[in-house]
């Protein structure tokens, strides 16, 4: 099992148990209070929960190796997990504003303020911390499920902090009527929250272009670049949890042999490898050059050259993504 989805087994794993813990904490101060308020965070944190243990099992499963059923691996399933964190989020939202609007119609007595005030802060002070953990982890180790679960626990715990404001407010005017207008307020905090980590998960399961992994990976090249690699262009990038998926057309001189082009093409992959850590495979198509691209090709003695080398053309995401061989302006 790879180094990092064993980092990130353990983060998610610690995550689970500090969900649990808190959740009953915040039940314990709901029956201490009585408040409406502190269920809505109660009810999150079973959120917190259940998706803590979905996340774990998705990344077990993510972390097993490509099999004939699914040779690119089982990266996607972290999406698709990260994605159902998101709905029950979001449906957690909706059951708080409900709860909140009843509460309304028919208020609660408020009791033990103070106590389920330090339980409820105990726990803000836990949730940031370990969801600043989860989304640096996750950042580190490309894991969309720690970074979806990192955001979920810093949102509850700005949604907490919010829910002491307001249960604090009542504790110095004695209008009960707080405790439901907070909780609607963070229910919808909430529920932006979960559409945030639902919109993130489609993209990835969509193969939505990653411009940041692309901006690296052209970043890398120009400052490798050799003149015998003329151009780079029809890429892809497919992401799998953190385990990149790229291919690509490789324009090298037409006139050299396959075993040059091989050379040629195993430098560059062995290059970009040793960049992102193992975490890419590559699949590239060698093409042969134009002699309209002499004009940006660089290659030193060539004895084929039809025009003169004019500069070469800088490779960026607009002309690196495109299904052309690149030709300076007025070539074309």
């Amino acid at each position: 099992m790879q180094k990092q989805k064993v980092n990130t087994i353990q983060m998610q794993q610690i995550l689970v148990a500090v969900s649990v813990v808190l959740f009953a904490m915040k039940i314990v101060a709901w029956m201490l209070t009585s408040s409406v308020a502190i269920l809505t965070d109660a009810l999150e944190s079973t959120v917190n929960v259940i998706a803590g243990f979905i996340g774990l099992y998705s990344i077990i499963l993510s972390s097993k190796p490509k099999d004939k059923e699914h040779p690119y691996g089982h990266g996607k399933v972290e999406f698709i997990s990260s994605a159902f964190e998101g709905l029950l989020i979001s449906f957690a939202g909706l059951i708080i504003i409900y709860e909140a609007i009843d509460n309304f119609i028919h208020p609660h007595e408020l009791k033990q303020l103070d106590y389920g005030l330090i339980l409820i802060a105990i726990t803000s002070a836990v949730n940031y911390f370990v969801g600043h953990l989860c989304v640096t982890k996750g950042k580190k180790e490309n894991s969309p499920i720690l970074i979806a679960s990192g955001a979920h626990l810093k949102s509850d715990t700005y949604s907490t902090l919010g829910l002491l404001v307001g249960l604090g407010l009542i504790m110095i005017t004695g209008f009960a009527w707080i405790d439901s207008l907070t909780a609607i307020i963070f229910a919808f905090i909430i529920i932006y929250t979960g559409y945030k980590i639902i919109r993130k998960s489609l993209s990835g399961m969509m193969d939505e272009t990653d411009e940041e992994i692309i901006a690296d990976i052209i970043k890398v090249l120009n400052d490798n670049r050799k003149n015998d690699c003329i151009d780079v262009h029809n890429m892809r990038v497919i992401n799998y949890a953190g385990n990149y998926h790229i291919d690509c057309h490789l324009t090298v001189p037409f006139y050299i042999n396959v075993n040059q082009a091989h050379d040629i093409l195993d430098t560059l992959t062995d290059l970009l490898i040793k960049h992102f850590d193992d975490r890419v495979e590559f699949f590239i198509h060698v093409d042969g050059c134009l002699f309209t691209q002499c004009t940006l090709c660089n290659v030193q003695n060539c004895s084929e050259r039809k025009q003169k080398f004019v500069h070469q053309m800088a490779w960026t995401q607009e002309n690196i993504l495109s299904n052309n061989k690149h030709i300076l302006e007025n070539e074309k």
